[in-house]
């Protein structure tokens, strides 16, 4: 009965298994004391408890690291905060959730490789999970030319974005932010429906796509950086 409560709400198998068995052996464990007690057997009683809290901490203190990876696994089951399927950077690697189990934590990264972290690991670090928010910010640096028009540049920037990526009421930021050697420079920030890095990369290709086309064709350019090298005249001297 436990078992099936707990579908809806942890999604790991193994996870729900291991709080079900918990709750069905403590719920033998105080059937037992009860009809102990209702016999009278109060020494034995006494007894079991005294062997039980000898044993428990000795089995606490040899499987301390093990049992610390079952609480984290059962807390990032509980919490709802890591599932299967989610984008996670934790403990300096980045990769999608493939499993959560018992003891451990495993991530397929962008190159295929698979990551083995312990889950007391995830728990005690900061970890930034992309599968929790629904919309994130993504931001584009580019230049144009001396020459530009900057209100046009600006006007067809946000039109872009607005058009291509729906900001639903939220507002797209542009700031020009320095006179580089060969461009002004800007920055512009918009807001993404996403809930995995990739399809942030996406976005971003996309909005580059979109704005070198446009500039394109309003004959604003893009410039770049030009290296003349002068080749002495020695006829002359």
């Amino acid at each position: 009965m436990i078992d099936q409560g707990l579908v809806k709400r942890i999604k790991q198998e193994s996870i729900r298994s291991l709080i079900a068995n918990v709750n069905a052996i403590f719920i033998v464990i105080i059937g037992i004391f009860l009809a102990l007690s209702i016999l009278n057997l109060d020494k034995a009683l006494t007894s079991i408890l005294a062997g039980a809290g000898v044993a428990g901490l000795a089995v606490g203190l040899a499987l301390q690291g093990t049992l610390s990876n079952t609480f984290s696994g059962v807390f990032l089951a509980v919490q709802d905060i890591m599932n299967v399927g989610d984008f996670v950077e934790t403990n300096g690697y980045s990769g999608t959730v493939v499993n959560i189990n018992l003891r451990y934590l495993t991530l397929r990264e962008t190159d295929n490789n698979i990551v083995i972290i312990p889950n007391k690991l995830v728990v005690e670090k900061p970890f930034k999970n992309y599968g929790l928010t629904q919309q994130v910010r993504t931001s584009i640096d580019c230049g144009v030319g001396y020459n530009s028009n900057l209100t046009q540049v600006q006007s067809l920037t946000k039109s872009i974005i607005n058009k291509h990526f729906p900001q639903n009421g939220k507002e797209i930021e542009f700031f020009y932010t320095e006179f580089g050697d060969s461009s002004i420079n800007f920055i512009v920030r918009f807001w993404v429906d996403a809930k995995k890095f990739k399809t942030v990369l996406e976005a971003k290709s996309t909005a580059i796509m979109l704005l070198k086309d446009s500039f394109d064709r309003n004959s604003i350019e893009i410039p770049y950086p030009i290296t003349s090298v002068l080749t002495p005249n020695y006829a002359n001297n």
